[in-house]
C-alpha cells in the first residue's frame, strides 16, 4: 500500500485532528500480509485516513510525532510485547495508540491498555467499520485525556500562583497608622500571573511613636526562580521588622537570605526600604539599586534624594546609607514602584528607544488630571502604558502612601 502522508510542521503540533481534517495513521507491522489487510479494511470503510507503514520500531520512531494514531503490532522483530508499546508511548507525544494482537495473545492487549494504549484489536476479528471506529474513538479519547491533563496543569499553576501571590503581595499590617496604602501589581509577561516583584508594609510601635515600615523590591529576571525568591525576601523582611532588628541590619540580612536561597549567582534583587513617621511627615530611606521613591506634595512630583546603593547579591556586605526626608507639608503622598513603571517607552516626540525614566514619570505625575491617591496606582499604570504604546514588558508594582483624611478608608 502506498505511503501517502503529508509533511507536518511540529511547531504547530496539536493533539487530534480538527473537524474535517484527515487522520494520519502510522501502522507499525512487520508482516506484509497483515499490513495489506489493515489497509484494505480501512479503504473498505472509506475512512478519511492517510496511512503510513513502518516495518520496525527503528523505522517508526522518527515518524511517531507526525501522526494522530499508531496501530502497533506487538510482535515486531526489534521490539516485542509491551516493550514496543512503552517505546511508542515515550516518543509518540500526543498520538493515540491501538495495539494489534493475535488471538492467542489477547491478554497482551488487555495489559497494553493498562500501560497506556487507548485500545487493542485482535487480528482477524475486526472489519473495516469496526477498525475505522476504533481508530476514531482512540484519537478522540487521547484528545480528551490531553485536554484533561492540560486543564489539571492549568489548575495547579493557578493554585501555585495563588500561593505565591499570598507570599509576594501580603495583607499590609497598618496597625493604628493614620494613613492609607494603595497598591497595584501587573505582570509583564503574556498570561503570567506573577513575576519577581514584591512589597509589604508593617506598622510598629516604638519609643518615638508608631512608625510604618515599607518594602518594595524586584528580583531580576523572568524565570521560575524569581517569584519564590521574592517570597523569601519579603517574608524575611517582615520577620526582621517584627523582631525589632535595627534598620542598619535589615538590608545586610536580606542580602544574606538572597545569597543563601538563590540557585544562581546571576540572580540579584533591587530593594527600597522606607520607615515613615506619618504624624511628623518624615521618612528614612535606603535603596539597594532600586529607583527612588517620589514625593507628591504641593502639586509637584519630586524624586527623593537618596543614594541609589548597590543591588543585593553583587557585593554582599556593602554599606547602603540612609537618607532623611521631610515631606514639608501635611498634604503629601509617597510613591514607591518597581522599575517596570519607568522602563517603558517615553512616548510621542521622544527618541526611538528612549525610556520614560524617573524624570518622565515625574512629568506624568505632574499632570493636572492626576488621580487621587486611592486611584493613583491604576491611573499611573494606564498612563505609562499609553506612553509605551501598549503594555510594558516588565512587571509593575506600585505603592501609594497617603495620610488618612476623614473621607478615606484603608485599602
Amino acid at each position: 500500500m502506498a505511503d501517502v502522508g503529508t509533511t507536518v510542521d511540529l511547531r504547530n503540533r496539536r493533539h487530534g485532528p480538527f473537524a474535517g481534517e484527515r487522520i494520519r495513521v502510522l501502522l507499525v507491522e512487520d508482516d506484509p500480509g497483515d499490513a495489506f489487510l489493515v489497509g484494505e479494511l480501512l479503504a473498505e470503510a472509506d475512512a478519511p485516513f492517510d496511512v503510513h507503514i513502518a516495518q520496525t520500531m527503528r523505522e517508526a520512531r522518527p515518524r511517531l510525532r507526525e501522526v494522530h494514531c499508531v496501530l502497533l503490532d506487538l510482535g515486531l522483530p526489534d521490539a516485542s510485547g509491551l516493550d514496543g508499546l512503552r517505546q511508542v508511548l515515550q516518543h509518540a507525544a500526543g498520538a493515540a495508540v491501538c495495539v494489534l494482537t493475535g488471538m492467542e495473545d489477547e491478554h497482551l492487549g488487555i495489559a497494553a491498555v493498562g500501560e497506556g494504549a487507548q485500545d487493542y484489536l485482535v487480528k482477524g476479528t475486526v472489519d473495516g467499520a469496526s477498525l475505522s471506529r476504533a481508530v476514531r474513538y482512540a484519537v478522540e479519547r487521547k484528545r480528551a485525556d490531553e485536554n484533561a491533563r492540560l486543564l489539571r496543569e492549568s489548575e495547579l499553576r493557578q493554585a501555585e500562583s495563588a500561593r505565591l501571590e499570598r507570599g509576594l503581595l501580603p495583607q499590609p499590617l497598618m496597625g493604628n497608622v493614620s494613613a492609607d496604602l494603595f497598591s497595584i501589581y501587573r505582570p509583564g509577561r503574556d498570561r503570567a500571573l506573577l513575576g519577581g516583584d514584591f512589597f509589604d508594609a508593617v506598622a510598629m510601635d516604638g519609643a518615638n511613636g508608631t512608625q510604618l515600615h515599607l518594602l518594595i523590591g524586584d528580583v531580576c529576571g523572568h524565570g521560575v526562580d524569581e517569584a519564590p525568591l521574592g517570597v523569601a525576601l519579603r517574608v524575611a523582611w517582615r520577620a526582621l521588622v517584627l523582631a525589632g532588628v535595627p534598620e542598619d541590619h535589615v538590608l545586610p540580612s536580606l542580602e544574606q537570605v538572597l545569597v543563601s536561597e538563590r540557585r544562581s549567582d546571576e540572580l540579584f534583587a533591587t530593594v527600597a526600604v522606607v520607615t515613615v513617621d506619618v504624624s511628623a511627615g518624615t521618612a528614612r530611606m535606603r535603596l539597594a539599586g532600586h529607583p527612588p521613591p517620589i514625593l507628591l506634595a504641593g502639586g509637584r512630583a519630586v524624586p527623593c534624594d537618596v543614594e541609589p546603593g548597590l543591588v543585593l547579591g553583587v557585593l554582599p556586605g556593602i554599606h547602603r546609607p540612609a537618607a532623611e526626608v521631610s515631606f514639608g507639608t501635611a498634604d503629601w503622598s509617597l510613591l514607591l514602584y518597581t522599575d517596570g513603571l519607568i522602563e517603558g517607552g517615553a512616548g510621542p516626540g521622544s527618541v526611538a528607544g528612549e525610556r520614560l525614566g524617573v524624570d518622565g514619570l515625574c512629568r506624568v505625575l505632574a499632570s493636572p488630571d492626576r488621580a487621587q491617591p486611592r486611584d493613583l496606582p491604576a491611573w499611573l499604570t494606564v498612563q505609562v502604558e499609553a506612553h509605551n504604546g501598549g503594555p510594558v514588558s516588565d512587571d509593575i508594582a506600585v505603592l501609594v502612601l497617603s495620610p488618612r483624611t476623614s473621607d478615606s478608608r484603608t485599602s
